[in-house]
């Protein structure tokens, strides 16, 4: 049993552990490893510094276990009087702050009044190589160096075979190409060239020696002032989702203030398409393995493909939706990502995983199924018939007499098929009659019911969208970021619920002034009433569709009616 008192709060629906000051810094040993909300995490890729992730990842294997943070908090509480400045969160310390001896003596020359920062340490190790050993300056310039070492061979070869003419033991080339210089002269140039590089590679190699111990040297203090600024934001994010959980004002577009902070450390900025901002984005690193576990997180979400044009860079994301509708979002959308430092990346939705926005959307979704049903098999049965009409007119083109009709006779044509058309209109008058007849007898079941029969109609849609708009409520409520963090690499050890008010806060929408104006170009229509009428109008229609299709099945719908 723990000897400390630890602060509990509801955070994201959970009864959640806060580290708040530094005494739950020096007692993190004794915290429950039951009651942490991550187990583990990556050690590179977050929004935080991966040179201080690397400094907490203490046995080097990419992953910041619980293990490693309680030994970093250790080591932290060692090296300070007081854990407490940690909550400063700022890459820098007051000498007085620092406990460590050794570490002191390393930051007192390079404090500035009794402040030392991690911009002077990286600073100091820098400038480690200027007193090393300077790199000698070179005896010609790099294209002749170039040049030389491109003809070296060859020179050095005409001149031993020109000795040897001499001498009657061999004979020079006739397409043997004659240095510009004379055998001292290249020999002279080659000593300066191979002195210059020996010296350059001696001088590299102190440097790189003098970097190397600077970087030893400075180790502990850039460590110390590293974790001054990253492990509680850590800590926040390790034990509790503290930051993902907090009040933000606005959507992170590289234009925030202090104000909108914290945001997570998973967090890597805000998606803007379809007049939205989705602030829940997560970097990919895996596709196919993320695709696996991201639909049990319930949400509506959108892979898109990222490049930075100025860089170069690529990334991939996903983002979730959790306000509005999903009309317009489909696959090849482009958009516009603003990452954390407020860079804007190019981006293109690849992928999309369907599931309820809101319980608004689920009413309608049945309907937009059905009409994009309607509509495809429409388009398909158009296409075939293009299909078999063009193929029809080359056939006949194909197959048509060589000879041509006399002149001054024009031709013949092709006889009406009277029996074709009589078929299709039979055809459409029984359609035309039976949803007539359909809609006589609603009218006359509706007033033979009384008043509480026009409750029919709502009835209807509360059939046809009710199971839609249940099952959208119940996967709103248990909508999920644990899938997709586990999908990246953690070790989840606690669900972290993204409900409905919880995720109207995650992406903002476009909002316009209550203003009235008038449009120029705008085409007279009809008024707002007659508009409310049509929909309505064209509701039931639908709703009289389906159900004469499901009776023509043989489903006995609304048989009181029909």
């Amino acid at each position: 049993m723990s000897k400390h008192t630890w602060t509990y709060a509801n955070i994201g629906g959970n009864t959640r552990v806060v580290v708040k000051n530094g005494k739950d810094i020096q007692h993190l040993a004794e915290l429950d490893e039951k009651l942490w909300a991550v187990l583990a995490c990556p050690a590179s890729g977050l929004e935080i510094a991966d040179e201080s992730l690397k400094s907490m990842d203490s046995d080097g294997d990419a992953k910041i276990h619980i293990t490693d943070v309680v030994t970093t908090s250790q080591w932290l509480c060692k090296m300070l009087k007081d854990p407490q400045v940690l909550f400063e969160e700022k890459a820098a310390l007051s000498l007085s702050d620092i406990a460590d001896e050794a570490i002191l003596a390393i930051a007192t020359p390079l404090a500035t009044d009794g402040i030392i920062t991690l911009e002077a340490v990286k600073a100091a190790i820098a400038g480690a190589t200027i007193e090393a050993q300077a790199i000698p300056a070179a005896p010609y310039a790099g294209d002749v160096i170039a040049a030389y070492k491109a003809c070296q061979e060859a020179y050095a070869t005409y001149f031993h075979t020109a000795k040897l003419q001499e001498l009657g033991l061999a004979t020079l080339p006739a397409e043997a190409a004659v240095p510009g210089l004379t055998e001292e002269k290249f020999a002279e140039m080659g000593k300066n060239i191979a002195d210059y590089e020996a010296g350059k590679a001696a001088a590299e190699a102190a440097n790189a020696a003098a970097l190397t111990a600077a970087q030893a040297q400075y180790k502990p203090l850039e460590k110390l002032l590293l974790l001054c600024r990253d492990f509680v934001t850590l800590l926040r994010n390790f034990v509790s989702f503290q930051d993902f959980y907090a009040k933000r004002g606005k959507a992170l577009l590289g234009r925030g203030d202090a104000k909108d902070a914290p945001w997570a450390i998973f967090q890597a900025g805000t998606l803007v398409i379809d007049q939205r901002a989705c602030n829940l984005c997560l970097k990919v690193s895996d596709m196919a393995k993320h695709n696996t576990q991201a639909p049990d997180s319930g949400m509506f979400l959108i892979y898109c493909n990222c490049k930075h044009q100025a860089s170069g860079q690529t990334m991939q994301i996903v983002a979730a939706m959790t306000v509005g509708d999903i009309r317009n979002l489909k696959v090849g959308k482009n958009a516009l990502f603003y990452d954390r430092q407020g860079r804007d990346w190019e981006a293109e939705v690849v992928k999309i995983i369907d599931n309820p926005i809101s319980i608004g959307q689920a009413f309608w979704s049945p309907y937009r199924k059905l009409g994009n049903w309607v509509s495809g098999l429409i388009t398909k049965s158009a296409a075939e018939k293009e299909k078999k009409s063009f193929a029809d007119m080359t056939t006949k083109v194909q197959t048509a007499p060589a000879t041509a009709p006399a002149a001054g006779q024009p031709a013949q044509p092709a006889p009406f098929d009277i029996a074709k058309f009589a078929g299709i209109f039979a055809a459409i008058g029984m359609a035309i009659g039976f949803i007539g007849s359909f809609f006589t007898s609603l009218a006359l079941g509706l007033k033979g019911l009384g008043w509480w029969g026009w409750l029919v109609i709502p009835g209807l849609l509360l059939v046809i969208s009710g199971p839609s708009m249940i099952l959208a409520w119940m996967k709103l409520r248990k909508r999920n970021l644990a899938p997709l963090l586990n999908a990246n690499g953690w070790a989840i050890n606690a669900d972290a619920i993204v409900n409905v008010l919880f995720g109207n806060t995650l992406t903002d929408q476009a909002q316009y002034p209550m203003v009235k104006l008038k449009d120029p170009f705008a085409k007279k229509g009809l008024s707002k009433g007659s508009k409310w009428t049509i929909a309505v109008a064209a509701i039931i229609l639908g709703i009289a569709i389906a159900v004469v299709t499901l009776y023509l099945c043989g489903f006995r719908v609304c048989a009181c009616f029909i």
